[in-house]
């Protein structure tokens, strides 16, 4: 099958890579902005694979279904975002590994 004249094997692959790159970037990092848009980066690749899978059986369904996840993942944005924000005023620091707010 091709999604658009592009092999699906091809889109899955380059979804795949993606998705690998943002979970590395997720676990690796101690930044909590740099986990945050890793977590984007595996949503986009997820968000990848649906079209790709949606071009190749010439269905709408997929572009709709990747509309919402976008919408959702700007609303996630604006309050992760705000979170840091607040976040940082508290502790005065995003890294993850020196924040111990439900410590007691």
């Amino acid at each position: 099958m091709t999604a658009n004249g592009i092999p699906i094997g091809d889109v899955l692959l380059a979804s795949g890579a993606l998705f690998v790159i943002g979970l590395a970037g997720a676990l690796l990092r101690r930044n909590a902005i740099s986990i945050f848009l890793a977590i984007e980066l595996m949503m986009n690749a997820a968000n990848l694979a649906v079209l790709g899978y949606a071009a190749a059986l010439h269905s709408l369904e997929g572009q709709i279904v990747v509309f919402f996840v976008i919408a959702i993942a700007a609303a996630e944005a604006a309050v992760g975002l705000a979170i840091f924000v607040a976040l940082f005023r508290h502790t005065e620091t995003i890294d993850v590994n020196q924040i111990n707010l439900l410590k007691w």
